[in-house]
């Protein structure tokens, strides 16, 4: 069975940190470029960050850059996005997806909460 499993959403204070985790099942992930996006209320879904199959390709949006980190590792088929000195604006539901050509595989959602 194919599966994408999300963890570590949650409340944070503004400036705290969270790392989300997402662990694939029924496919290797080294295989795949791998990403994260979120979809706030009221707007579209949008990307946050990808890391390419092979290390040598990796994108932040403008909005994340210098606070948040993708990385994966292969031993765990997991995949991971630390945030760090989060604001209120990152608020959103943060999905992890893997993919060749298109983003095939998507995580089920995790609730991220910036408030004081």
């Amino acid at each position: 069975q194919l599966q994408f499993v999300e963890s570590g959403g949650g409340l944070v204070q503004p400036g705290g940190s969270l790392r989300l985790s997402c662990v694939a099942s029924g496919f290797t992930l080294e295989n795949y470029a791998i990403g994260w996006f979120r979809q706030a209320p009221g707007k579209e879904r949008e990307g946050v960050s990808c890391l390419s199959s092979r290390h040598n390709g990796t994108y932040y949006a403008d909005a994340v850059k210098g606070r948040f980190t993708i990385s994966r590792d292969n031993a765990k088929n997991t995949i991971y996005l630390q945030m760090n000195n989060l604001k209120p604006e990152d608020t959103a539901v943060y999905y992890c997806a893997a993919g060749l050509t298109g983003w095939k595989y998507w995580g089920q959602g995790t609730q991220v909460s910036v408030s004081s």
